[in-house]
C-alpha cells in the first residue's frame, strides 16, 4: 500500500474505508485488539506518536500518526493532526449512519441524565450511549465511533470546561436534540464566571436552534428558560405549565418521581439519592413519553437503574449509611447535596466533604459559603479536607485535614460506629479511600 506524506493527499474518506473494515479505534497503546486502528493522540504529558510501533506490534493493523518521523512503510498514516483527523471520522461516521443523536450537558446530573434517558430508550430502540465519562474533545469522537449499523438512537453527554468547547462537540457529534440539565458555578477557573457557564452550555441549544432541531427544557429553571428564548422547537417538562410534568416523593433516602403521561399517572421509584435527581428522572421520562416509549417500560427501566461511580450511592456498612458521592464537586452541587442529605436524614449526621476544584477566584468565596452552609444547619459531625477547606475553615469549630489519608488515619483511630455519613467532594481529593476506614 502506498505512504501517503500530505494531509492533502489522505482524505477522511480514504480513512473511513479504513475504518469500515477494522471498526475498532483505540488512542491506548497499552489496550490495542488485533486488527484495530491506531490514534496515536498527543497530550500534555504523552506523545501516542512515540507508540506507534508498539501498537502495530501488538496487532493494530494501521497507525495514524502526525509526526514523520514515526512513520512505518505501510502501516502507518501521516495526517496534519490525529486529533482533529479522529474528529472528522467520527463527524463522517455520524453522518453515515444518519440516526437521531441526542446531545447532553449541564452543570451537575448529565451523566446521571443520560444513562437514565438511555435505559429509557432502549426499551424501543438499539442505543448507543457514551460510556464512562467519555465526553470530551476525545470521548464524543470515540462515543460516536462506536455506534455501528445497528444502533438506532444515539446519545451523547458533553461536558466542557472552556468557552467554545460545547459548540465544538456540536460541530462533530451534530445533534437533532439537545438537553441541558442545569447551570451552576463549576469549572469558573475556565470560564470566567457564572455567565460564562451559561454562554458556553448554550452553545448546544445555539446549535440546535441553527439546525431546527428540538431541545428538551426544564420550566423550572429560569436559567434555562431565559437561554432558550427565541427557541421554537422544543419540548417541556416541570412542576407545572410544561408539556410533560410531575412532581417528587420523597421515601428517605430515595427520591421517586409522580409522573403524568397522558393517559395516566405512574409513580417512577428509583434508587437515586437526593431531591436534585427529580429533575433528572422527570426528564428521562418526558423523553421516553416523547419518543413512544410504553409508560410501563418507562418505569421498569428508571426503577432498574443502579448509580454506580460513587455517584449519589447509598451504602450500607453494619449501623451506617453512607451516601457516596465524590465524583465531584462544584458549589451548586455540594450545597445541593448537603440541604437534601440534612433534609432526609436529620439525625446522627456525619459530613466527609472535600475541596472543590477549578473554582479560581472564586475559590476562598465559594468554600467559606459552604462553611457558613453548614453553620446555618449547626451541623456537628463535619470533617472537611484539602487545603483550601483547611485554611478557610482554620477559625471554625469543624474539623480539618489537609489531606485525605490524614482523615483516613483519624478515622481508623476514631471509629464512627452508626449514623448517616454525606460524602462529597471532588474527584482529585480521592474522597473515596475513607470507605475502607468508616
Amino acid at each position: 500500500m502506498r505512504f501517503f506524506y500530505f494531509w492533502t493527499m489522505i482524505n477522511t474518506e480514504y480513512i473511513y474505508q479504513l475504518f469500515k473494515r477494522s471498526p475498532e479505534i483505540t488512542t491506548d497503546s497499552r489496550n490495542i485488539k488485533p486488527g484495530c486502528l491506531f490514534f496515536a493522540l498527543k497530550g500534555e504529558n504523552f506523545n501516542g506518536n512515540k507508540f506507534a510501533k508498539d501498537a502495530l506490534n501488538k496487532g493494530a493493523i494501521f497507525a495514524i500518526i502526525d509526526e514523520k518521523q514515526y512513520h512505518i512503510p505501510e502501516k502507518t498514516i501521516l495526517v496534519k493532526d490525529t486529533l482533529k483527523s479522529l474528529q472528522k471520522l467520527a463527524n463522517l461516521h455520524r453522518k453515515k449512519l444518519g440516526i437521531p443523536i441526542l446531545s447532553i450537558t449541564g452543570t451537575n446530573g448529565k451523566t446521571t441524565t443520560k444513562e437514565l434517558v438511555s435505559n429509557v430508550l432502549a426499551q424501543k430502540f438499539n442505543v448507543s450511549f457514551t460510556q464512562g465519562n467519555l465526553n470530551n474533545h476525545i470521548g464524543v469522537p470515540l462515543t460516536l465511533l462506536s455506534m455501528n449499523s445497528e444502533t438506532e438512537f444515539g446519545v451523547v453527554e458533553m461536558g466542557a470546561n472552556h468557552p467554545g468547547e460545547i459548540a465544538a462537540l456540536c460541530s462533530i457529534a451534530d445533534p437533532d436534540f439537545g438537553l441541558i440539565t442545569n447551570v451552576g458555578k463549576a469549572h469558573l477557573e475556565g470560564f470566567g464566571s457564572f455567565e460564562g457557564v451559561k454562554r458556553t452550555k448554550a452553545e448546544l441549544y445555539n446549535f440546535i436552534k441553527e439546525k431546527r432541531g428540538t431541545i428538551f427544557l426544564n420550566t423550572d429553571n429560569q436559567n434555562l428558560k431565559e437561554m432558550a428564548s427565541g427557541i421554537q422547537n422544543k419540548i417541556t417538562y416541570g412542576k407545572q405549565n410544561a408539556d410533560f410534568t410531575g412532581e417528587p416523593v420523597i421515601s428517605p433516602p430515595f427520591v421517586h418521581v409522580k409522573a403524568n403521561f397522558p393517559k395516566g399517572v405512574l409513580y417512577l421509584n428509583t434508587n437515586l439519592i437526593g431531591d436534585f435527581n427529580f429533575e433528572n428522572v422527570l426528564a428521562a421520562a418526558c423523553l421516553g413519553n416523547y419518543f413512544g416509549v410504553d409508560p410501563l417500560k418507562i418505569q421498569s427501566a428508571i426503577k432498574a437503574y443502579q448509580p454506580h461511580n460513587i455517584r449519589s450511592q447509598l451504602i450500607q456498612k453494619n449501623d451506617l449509611k453512607i451516601i457516596m458521592d465524590a465524583y465531584n464537586a462544584n458549589p451548586t452541587s455540594m450545597q445541593a447535596s448537603i440541604k437534601s442529605f440534612l433534609s432526609v436524614m436529620p439525625k446522627n449526621n456525619y459530613l466527609i466533604l472535600g475541596d472543590m476544584l477549578e473554582l479560581g477566584e472564586y475559590t476562598a468565596e465559594e468554600h467559606t459559603n459552604i462553611l457558613n452552609l453548614l453553620k446555618k444547619y449547626a451541623v456537628k459531625g463535619v470533617f472537611l479536607v484539602g487545603n483550601v477547606f483547611t485554611e478557610v475553615a482554620k477559625n471554625s469549630e469543624f474539623q480539618t485535614f489537609v489531606n485525605v489519608d490524614q482523615l483516613c488515619n483519624y478515622l481508623e483511630n476514631h471509629k464512627i460506629e452508626k449514623g448517616n455519613i454525606l460524602i462529597k467532594g471532588s474527584r482529585g481529593i480521592r474522597l473515596e479511600k475513607v470507605l475502607n476506614y468508616i
